[in-house]
């Protein structure tokens, strides 16, 4: 029987574990067997550059803090070795850099499960995931889409400037002949003389 420490403690990392899983907007489980530690370092380190955070958890610790997130449907995935990747910003990160890690990796390394907004996705979906690209370059993406406008619109002015301003770019006015004042029509005429 454990000791009344040892509950404690194990009762704090799964209130931790849960408030992280309630805080991330998504997860993925990995098995993590048969990578060296190099591999293993290189891997923390770009899931901690993309703002995920990685950690190995014991499967009786997850599958409590998963029965107080309601993602107990990943339950299925706690066997052997199990490490859980959470964003709570990127939806992609986790995703994009660990299915490309288990895509190299010739060992047992292997994406388990996972999911998203707090409800768990499939395989497909995670792998659809992992294609998207990274938030900079959506970002950048979107941008591009804001600028295009303007700097189209600078590129029109600039034309202007060069051609010597508003005036040369203007059509030029056709001079019309002076027109004549309008002659009396003929009906009315007649009639004036009729009244004197």
């Amino acid at each position: 029987m454990p000791s009344t420490k040892v509950l404690e403690q194990k009762k704090q990392l799964v209130a931790d574990l849960t408030e992280r899983l309630k805080n991330s907007c998504t997860g993925l489980l990995v098995t993590y067997e048969g990578i060296s530690v190099a591999d293993d370092t290189k891997l923390r380190k770009d899931l901690r550059e993309a703002g995920v955070d990685y950690t190995v958890v014991k499967n009786s610790l997850l599958e409590r803090a998963f029965a107080e997130t309601g993602l107990t449907e990943l339950d299925q995935h706690l066997a052997g070795t199990t490490a859980i990747a959470t964003s709570d910003e990127d939806y992609a990160a986790a995703a994009r850099i660990l299915c490309g890690f288990a895509d190299k990796s010739k060992k047992g390394f292997a994406v388990k499960g996972g999911y998203l907004d707090g409800e768990v996705i499939s395989m497909d979906k995670i792998v659809e995931l992992s294609k998207l690209p990274s938030r900079e370059v959506l970002l950048a993406n979107v941008l591009g889409a804001f600028q295009a406008p303007v700097a189209s619109f600078a590129r029109a002015i600039q034309a202007i400037v060069d051609k010597g301003g508003v005036e040369a770019c203007a059509p030029a006015e056709e001079t019309a002949p002076a027109e004549a004042p309008a002659e009396a029509p003929a009906e009315e005429a007649p009639a004036t003389e009729a009244a004197e």
